[in-house]
């Protein structure tokens, strides 16, 4: 198979975007990162000569706490092969809980109204209804219809970069949610009044989490002990959602990931990684969102470090049966993705050990399939070489992903040249 060979080298082909990437974070220097355009379209990127796709969010261009199904219009169509630049935004600051006001929830820990996000205050100030109970929380924005794509496709997503749009997020533990439920927040629980207009009386909790530039020019996250000593923390920004549109015209909430990707909260997946998507229906109808500063395995609180972020993606359209895809079947039937590093194998379940039975699996089918090994093997190497990690426990169905090590298979991607 080509994607033998091509797949190795994706890495490559991200840092012939280097100057685009480069640009982009250059960017982070003037805070707030304001939406660059009021509609979906072609922008040339301020500062550069580099004319990309993009996709604000706005009331028209979001959905808050649902996924585009098969009935969703897409709010912009691209060929395969373009770089799209969309403006995301955290829900936190905006959901009821904090009031549904960002101006004023930030403004309660020292941020002043102009650093605070236009497109934040416009979806909170308009009537877009939310249901702080019955809907996701996040605010998804998209879809995006790649032009060509029919099911049975498969959508190549790489992330070319992220950069953060403020220099501020949120934590946040829930009631009922979380891996401890019950346990924490250690407050009480929420009265019968809660609302928007009275969002103290949810009892949750919300750390507010600054990020500054560390000595080394990186972005760190600060939290405090109880005495006030920083506590400080690299980051590594990742879209927590991306996905395809699902084939159902049902609604398809915006918790709980599934074989259209959607909310996977995968920490691996950050800047210069790779996922393949399954194409579900017409167009494939890419969206994200779930924006994320940095996330530790598992997101135990219930979110990880919420951040509005600006990603910047190239998508390539890969037809069914192209030596591209990785499986044998020249098709896809779940999301799967690489880092330059490793080969990322996807488990998803509500129960853990499920999820952790399903990453397995579809290890044995990568390593059978495109590497050439024999099931007990494959099964052998797995359990001597490889890592399995808990995405995350918080989103109802729960994630495991394998890491296979590429550099331990550098025969095999040599010989198969």
């Amino acid at each position: 198979m080509k994607f033998r060979t091509t797949f190795l080298l994706t890495a490559l082909a991200i840092a012939g975007m280097a100057p685009l990437a480069a640009s982009a974070q250059a960017a982070d220097a003037g805070f707030p990162l304001q939406p660059l355009a009021d509609k979906p379209g072609r922008i040339v990127l301020p500062g550069t000569q580099h004319e990309v796709y993009y996709v604000p969010s706005t009331v028209e261009t979001i959905q808050w706490g649902y996924l585009p199904n098969a009935a969703t219009k897409p709010v912009l169509s691209i060929p395969s092969g373009a770089t799209i630049v969309f403006d995301t935004l955290s829900h936190e600051g905006l959901v009821e809980d904090q009031g549904r006001d960002p101006v004023k929830y930030f403004g309660s820990k020292g941020i002043p109204a102009n650093m605070v996000l236009k497109d934040a205050v416009a979806i909170t100030g308009s009537n877009m209804a939310h249901d702080f109970y019955k809907d996701g929380p996040h605010i998804v924005t998209g879809p995006v219809e790649i032009q060509g794509a029919e099911p049975g496709d498969v959508l190549k997503v790489e992330l070319l970069s992220a950069v953060p749009r403020v220099p501020y997020g949120v934590v946040s533990n829930r009631h009922g949610k979380g891996a401890l439920p019950g346990e924490f927040p250690e407050t009480p629980k929420p009265l019968a009044n809660a609302s928007a207009a009275n969002p103290s009386a949810y009892h949750n909790v919300s750390v507010f989490t600054p990020i500054r530039r560390d000595k080394d020019g990186k972005w760190e996250g600060v939290m405090k002990t109880k005495d006030g000593t920083e506590v400080t923390f690299p980051t590594a920004p990742f879209m927590g959602t991306m996905g395809v549109a699902a084939a159902t015209t049902d609604k398809v909430h915006s918790v709980p990931p599934g074989l259209h990707g959607g909310n996977m909260d995968i920490n691996d997946l950050g800047v210069g990684t790779t996922v393949y998507f399954p194409v579900l229906v017409k167009g494939a109808n890419f969206y994200t969102g779930d924006p994320h500063m940095v996330q530790g395995d598992g997101e135990v609180a219930l979110t990880a470090l919420e951040h509005s972020l600006r990603p910047t993606f190239r998508i390539t359209l890969l037809k069914k049966g192209d030596a591209d895809i990785p499986s044998s079947s020249g098709s896809l039937t779940r999301p799967m993705g690489e880092t330059p590093e490793h080969w990322v194998t996807i488990g998803l379940n509500p129960d853990l050990d499920e999820a952790m039975k399903d990453a397995v699996r579809e290890s044995i089918r990568f390593l059978t399939e495109v590497l050439g090994m024999d099931r007990a093997t494959a099964f052998a190497y797995l359990s001597a070489a490889s890592d399995f990690q808990v995405s995350q426990v918080v989103d109802g169905t729960k994630g495991v992903h394998g890491m296979i090590r590429k550099s331990d298979f550098i025969n095999v991607t040599n010989k198969q040249r």
